[in-house]
């Protein structure tokens, strides 16, 4: 059933219009034997002081996150603690392991280049009808290309840590060979609110708010398409219609997008079906 009253419809990036770095933390706890989520348990469970929180932000540079992202996840005394919190039934867990938050984090990046056509698609098609505002509002690390330091740069890697470093490696090791967020991304929609560049994340209520006030809209005039549950909360709770886009169902998110909307995204041509 369309709702007409929506003024704009509000995308995560990882997750929705790209693949999910999830997908590589899964693969990388496969690899690595620790149980399905431990990782994601650990970096939720620090809080907002943590430093993938603090990254996401904007407040700490690339390297010295490498450095607290790894330093943290190898933490296993509350990374055990936090874990046997959350399953039912737990494994066997690890007494002792080191996480390279380097290697971790270009896991992730690399596996979310790639993008979901068909969503990419159904956004194009949203802005072509010119009857809502079309935002993304995306935990991300667009800053961090400011300060991805070259020597000489009181942010730059230790030349001991990382002798061989160059901007144009560092770039190509995350797959951002475009930037962290490419021109043509940030080009499919009307506004781009990137947490590193406005200082807040997902899923503070104030982050919703201000992409709302960006775009001279109200929340309960807006439909919020995200791949977290926890995300997707905060959005209905102020108001916000809502659209769980799970890995691998970026299908059934497409339509029930189409059937509020009114409109045709997944067909052959362009059609409004009001």
């Amino acid at each position: 059933m369309a709702s007409p009253h929506l003024k704009a419809v509000i995308f995560d990036i990882g997750g929705v219009v790209v693949r999910s770095p999830l997908l590589a933390i899964a693969a990388f706890e496969r690899d690595k034997g620790l149980p399905r989520n431990y990782i994601n348990c650990s970096i939720s469970r620090r809080g907002p002081n943590g430093a993938w929180q603090r990254f996401e932000r904007g407040e700490i540079a690339l390297f010295p996150f490498y450095d607290a992202f790894g330093r943290e996840l190898s933490d296993t005394m509350n990374g055990n603690l936090w874990y046997a919190e959350y399953c039912e039934q737990c494994p066997k867990l690890p007494k002792k392991f080191e996480i390279d938050g380097r290697d971790l984090f270009g896991r992730m990046m690399r596996e979310s280049t790639a993008y979901d056509e068909k969503m990419v698609e159904a956004i194009r098609r949203i802005r072509a009808a010119k009857r809502w505002r079309v935002i993304a509002l995306t935990n991300n690390y667009s800053k961090s290309e400011e300060i991805i330091a070259g020597p000489g740069s009181a942010s730059a890697p230790s030349r001991e840590l990382y002798p061989h470093f160059t901007l144009e490696k560092e770039l190509a090791f995350l797959g951002w060979t475009k930037g962290a967020t490419p021109p043509e991304m940030r080009a499919l929609f009307d506004d781009f609110c990137d947490s590193s560049e406005l200082g807040m994340r997902k899923p503070d209520p104030e982050f919703y708010l201000l992409a709302c006030k960006r775009n001279d809209v109200q929340p309960e005039h807006c439909v919020f398409l995200d791949d977290l549950g926890m995300n997707l909360k905060v959005a209905q709770r102020l108001g916000m219609e809502t659209i769980h886009v799970p890995i691998g169902g970026s299908s059934a998110a497409i339509y029930e997008l189409e059937k509020k909307l009114g409109i045709d995204l997944t067909g052959p041509n362009i059609q409004n079906k009001l």
